[in-house]
């Protein structure tokens, strides 16, 4: 199945009455320079655009765009969950810590243009903490070791049948 994403297919259209090998090799020639072209051009046009990146990013880069920044402070330790709920609404933000405090502070810089989808963003990010603190907070190896008795006890059961079938000598 990797093989078959990974391959590329090219439809090529030739109009003649006989083909040989060099009228191809000669068409597909041509289909290679027209592709180059088409790299080139989309090259041009990406170095012509200003590329703005999204997502997490560097306060000194957010600052040479020219983009008025805001911030807020999040105390939790659980900074991943919020990087996947900032990737999800395409937030462009950077994070700062702050380990002068006990337990460190995190700061979030984001564009000043970002604080509605920001808002949003932080409710869903509040929700998902909120649903993580009601989880029992039960550790894997506790988990395991019950089912390995679970387990043991149910062998034991299996080595105490008889084979008793009702018959009397």
């Amino acid at each position: 199945m990797h093989e078959e994403v990974n391959d590329k297919t090219i439809s090529l259209c030739i109009k003649g009455g006989k083909i040989s090998g060099n009228i191809l090799k000669a068409a597909l020639k041509k289909l290679v320079s027209e592709t180059g072209k088409q790299k080139q051009k989309i090259q041009t046009k990406n170095e012509t655009k200003k590329v703005t990146k999204h997502g997490k990013q560097s306060i000194k880069k957010m600052v040479q765009d020219g983009s008025q920044l805001s911030n807020i402070e999040i105390t939790d330790n659980n900074i991943k969950s919020f990087e996947r709920v900032a990737r999800k609404y395409g937030i462009d933000y950077s994070l700062k810590k702050d380990s002068s405090t006990e337990p460190p502070r995190y700061m979030v810089f984001f564009r000043a243009k970002d604080v509605d989808v920001m808002t949003a963003a932080f409710k869903e990010y509040a929700g998902i903490s909120a649903e993580k603190e009601k989880k029992p907070k039960v550790s894997i190896r506790k988990k395991l070791q019950v089912a390995k008795d679970r387990a043991a006890q149910h062998r034991e059961r299996e080595k105490d049948k008889s084979k008793d079938r009702g018959q009397s000598l």
